[in-house]
């Protein structure tokens, strides 16, 4: 955080460019075992989370993230049930989840308990399904956790982890995958943030390429705003473990039976969408 002004600011080196909130003030920090945790109030989004310096969340705009990083893949699959999130420590995608009555089970594995912690103190909205009795807080290492679940026991497996940098960096990888689809059962669909197109491109394309090496059927992306990350432009891609990605169940997402604030049966459709400049020929099929 600058001292002069008060205002966090994150520095995106490889883009040249860099995102500013204007605080009030600090409200926590502490040096977990895993990563620096700091939450700032700001004067217009809200609180705000940091990690090792870059921002995670604000109040004002997660739900965009949470609510595409959960529904389309929901609203995917025919029946999910069991559903496992890997990361996703602040509880936001669990929260999204568990809005489908559907889901069963609801496994979230982050390594670093003391997010959660801090989350449930400054984001109290986003942990209010923690008590759920589908859900379970798992605080241990999330590749171990899939390379020892039984095989085709998840219906969904959801990746909502931070940049591909340190030890995150496995989260990206074709092994990793791999673990995934073994652990994923027949019409089982995998999920993971992939950052911006923008700016991200080739990563983009690395993890198709690495989904499909993996023995995934097909992969997408689909795309939305984000104003609070590097160039304001998000997506999430998406891979179906043994066959064409099933249709997307329209009339299911128009018929909810619950609030978003973002997501809906037009903006699933849209989301995925292929812009001009992107290099790829995959599409969701729509019924």
């Amino acid at each position: 955080m600058t001292s002069d002004e008060k205002w966090f600011t994150e520095k995106c080196d490889d883009s040249g460019s860099s995102f500013s909130l204007k605080v009030t003030q600090k409200l926590h920090e502490e040096q977990s075992a895993y990563q620096h945790i700091e939450v700032y109030a700001t004067e217009h989004f809200g609180h705000l989370l940091v990690l090792d310096g870059y921002i995670m969340l604000t109040a004002l705009d997660n739900f965009i993230y949470h609510e595409m990083m959960t529904h389309p893949v929901l609203f995917t699959h025919p029946d999910p049930r069991r559903v496992l999130i890997i990361g996703g420590g602040d509880c936001g995608c669990l929260h999204e989840v568990l809005k489908h009555p559907g889901v069963t089970q609801a496994d979230q594995v982050d390594i670093d308990e003391r997010v959660t912690r801090v989350a449930e103190e400054y984001f109290p909205e986003l942990c209010v399904s923690n008590d759920d009795a589908r859900a379970a807080l798992h605080f241990v290492d999330g590749i171990k956790w899939v390379e020892d679940a039984a095989p085709g026991y998840y219906d969904v497996i959801i990746i909502d982890s931070t940049d591909p940098i340190g030890q995150a960096a496995r989260l990206f990888s074709q092994e990793f995958y791999a673990s995934c689809r073994r652990a994923l059962g027949e019409n089982g669909l995998l999920v993971a943030q992939s950052e911006s197109p923008l700016l991200h491109r080739e990563l983009i394309e690395a993890m198709q390429d690495r989904m499909v090496s993996a023995g995934f059927a097909e992969v997408t992306t689909c795309y939305f705003p984000q104003p609070t990350y590097p160039s304001g432009w998000w997506t999430a891609t998406m891979a179906c473990n043994d066959r064409a990605l099933p249709g997307f169940r329209a009339q299911d997402a128009v018929d909810r039976g619950f609030t978003t604030r973002y997501y809906n049966e037009q903006i699933h459709r849209a989301a995925f969408a292929i812009p001009e400049f992107m290099n790829v020929s995959l599409d969701l099929p729509v019924d």
